[in-house]
């Protein structure tokens, strides 16, 4: 080999080289670059909320009691800390919901789609479970109930839409949305609703915006809410646990 074509090969590695090195250290920016829980107002939320936590294997936590009879299974919004849910996990909870808050891969639900297997399997004792999410964890949450529907008496759609169609499943679907939300493409929401069965309960939080699901601040992009998280959280736990107990009569 002369030493053209040894130079011409140097070249082109170095090329692929620079090329994969800008390539992962892009991933790795774009990963770690996420909305933190608010961690001082959630300890606030919570001081009045006498609710038991379990921490369980891979990072996700339950809430409430194992013994009860409806669990939820919720999947966090896209490059959400999990743990900014807490607060309306805790509401639920208190409410006599057994909720599951999963822990995604990068904070993202795409990543595992399937995780609510191995929350069914921990806790085979509950009978009827819901799963939910918000924003992109409740389009995978939605995409998960499509193949799982008879794993499922519910689904819970916070600020979100589901791509994957749903009618036929015979599965009820409860979409919650703040009437400020402009994160949430309401196109696409709109498009898709021909996805969700008949057995739809569509709610509009007045004031309430996208962020306001979790405590995480504010999101880029996002309306201007007249609500505090607080009492959105609050809004949206007794929206939820009135229509999973209306379904279960």
């Amino acid at each position: 080999m002369n030493s053209i074509k040894r130079k011409k090969l140097r070249i082109a590695a170095v090329i692929v080289i620079a090329l994969l090195v800008l390539t992962v250290g892009g991933c790795m920016i774009y990963v770690s670059d996420y909305y933190h829980a608010d961690t001082q107002r959630i300890e606030v939320f919570l001081q009045d909320l006498d609710v038991d936590k379990i921490l369980l294997p891979g990072g996700g936590v339950a809430y409430g009691k194992p013994d009860a009879e409806i669990g939820l299974i919720f999947y966090p919004g896209g490059k959400v800390e999990h743990t900014a849910y807490e607060p309306l996990m805790c509401r639920l909870a208190a409410g006599g919901i057994f909720c599951v808050l999963t822990e995604m891969p990068f904070h993202l639900a795409v990543l595992d789609m399937n995780a609510a297997d191995g929350v069914i399997a921990m806790y085979p004792e509950i009978d009827c479970w819901y799963i939910g999410g918000h924003s992109l964890g409740g389009a995978m949450a939605a995409s998960y109930a499509t193949e799982n529907s008879e794993r499922l008496a519910g689904v819970v759609l916070l600020g979100a839409y589901s791509s994957a169609n749903l009618s036929n499943t015979g599965l009820r679907v409860l979409s919650l949305y703040g009437r400020e939300d402009k994160i949430m493409n309401r196109k696409k929401y709109d498009e898709y609703k021909g996805n969700l069965p008949e057995k739809l309960t569509e709610i509009v939080i007045e004031g309430g915006c996208h962020a306001y699901f979790g405590m995480y601040g504010e999101q880029d992009g996002d309306g201007m809410p007249t609500l505090h998280a607080e009492e959105q959280i609050v809004l949206t736990a007794d929206y939820i646990t009135q229509w999973i107990t209306e379904g279960e009569k």
